[in-house]
């Protein structure tokens, strides 16, 4: 890629790198103000925890609310009302994980990144027993049980199917209804209670935004690197399941909008915004803040050395067994790590501090919660472990 000589920027450091991450998140303040513009700018935010992806969006708009900005409490119930609009759904777009993306882009993200999670498929209905018949039919049944508008739950999904002639044990009624999703016959809709549900994509978001082969690409690299960098290619390529050629090809196809800049750990992709903030000189990010295990802040990179100090993962993801635990984040960089316990007239969190603090430092930590517990409308109470 060719970078104009005015475009480049003095070598950042990695704070300063953490820094221009943490605002490219959303994660300090004046981000936008609504689920939709947040999972816009993100391109898409892990989901496959339904909790910690309602977090994810709750604690970035409770960041984005300035006082007297009539946004209103920030509460879980907010979060859910605009997913029930439709500002935001959950699909399997990239790399076969659910993940929340835009409404009107689910289609040609789809089509854009699904290509390997079916040829994978292609392996595992071998594995579970499944022919192509089947997965015709039960696609068919969910077709015609959803039609109208329908919103079904997971077991009344898994029942039309069985309707159909379709057995569905063990793992083969998700595998049904993940492809099913993949393919874009369907998409997760909001929870009715605690219980999934599915609807027919074309209906549940009808005004689908249509991009060309070259098109969708270029602004899926742009989504990405404009919500996540500084990053690099191999980042991109991770991120969306893509391969190194097609991601290179979508960064050229953004054009001036991505520009490289130098830093300590090589040359990175950053948004042509970022660069110019670069430019113009960046701020450490202060304060404390407490994102859930699932978050872009943790699984939107490979190389998390920016936010995690060497020896610190196993704490973060116990046994590499890939759930991630909540984080708690001192100035960009994680300090500790977190859990929840719901009861009934308050939230328990045990919190596990990374390195020692003092009680200055607790008691400061311990405000991050404040905006948790108006998230799900109980008082918090912070036991350390």
């Amino acid at each position: 890629m060719s970078v104009p000589e005015a475009s480049v920027v003095a070598m950042l450091t990695t704070v300063e790198v953490q820094s221009l991450r943490m605002r490219a998140l959303l994660l300090t303040g004046g981000s936008p103000g609504t689920v939709g513009e947040i999972v816009t700018h993100l391109g898409a935010m892990q989901a496959q925890d339904l909790a910690s992806g309602l977090w994810s969006l709750g604690i970035r708009l409770g960041l984005a609310d300035a006082p007297g900005s009539g946004g209103g409490p920030v509460t879980q119930a907010r979060v859910e009302e605009a997913l029930e609009n439709r500002e935001a759904l959950r699909t399997w777009p990239m790399r076969g994980t659910v993940h929340l993306v835009p409404a009107r882009d689910a289609a040609w993200m789809l089509d854009l990144m699904g290509a390997k999670p079916l040829r994978d498929a292609a392996r595992r209905r071998a594995f579970l027993g499944i022919d192509e018949d089947t997965v015709t039919r039960a696609n068919a049944a969910l077709e015609e049980a959803l039609a109208g508008g329908g919103r079904l739950t997971r077991a009344q999904c898994l029942a039309a199917i069985e309707a159909a002639g379709v057995e569905t044990p063990g793992q083969v009624g998700y595998h049904l209804l993940w492809y099913a999703s993949q393919v874009g016959l369907t998409c997760i809709a909001p929870n009715v209670g605690k219980e999934q549900t599915f609807a027919l994509l074309r209906e549940w978001a009808p005004d689908q935004r249509e991009l060309s082969r070259e098109e969708a690409p270029a602004e899926i690299a742009l989504r990405y690197v404009r919500s996540h960098g500084p990053v690099t290619v191999a980042d991109l390529a991770r991120w969306t399941g893509l391969g190194i050629r097609d991601c290179r090809a979508g960064v050229a196809g953004a054009g001036d909008t991505i520009e490289e800049v130098a830093t300590e750990a090589g040359t990175l992709l950053a948004s042509a915004d970022a660069a110019a903030a670069a430019r113009a000189g960046v701020d450490p990010v202060e304060g404390w803040l407490a994102p859930p295990g699932f978050d872009e802040y943790m699984l939107g990179y490979g190389d998390r050395s920016a936010f995690l100090a060497d020896g610190h993962l196993d704490a973060v993801v116990p046994g590499s067994n890939g759930v991630f635990r909540a984080t708690l984040v001192r100035d960009g960089r994680v300090a500790g790590t977190w859990k929840r316990t719901l009861k009934a007239k308050r939230c328990v969190v045990e919190a596990a501090p990374l390195t020692r603090l003092t009680s200055r430092e607790r008691a400061a930590a311990e405000e991050a919660f404040a905006p948790y517990a108006e998230f799900v409308g109980l008082p918090v109470e912070v036991a350390w472990g």
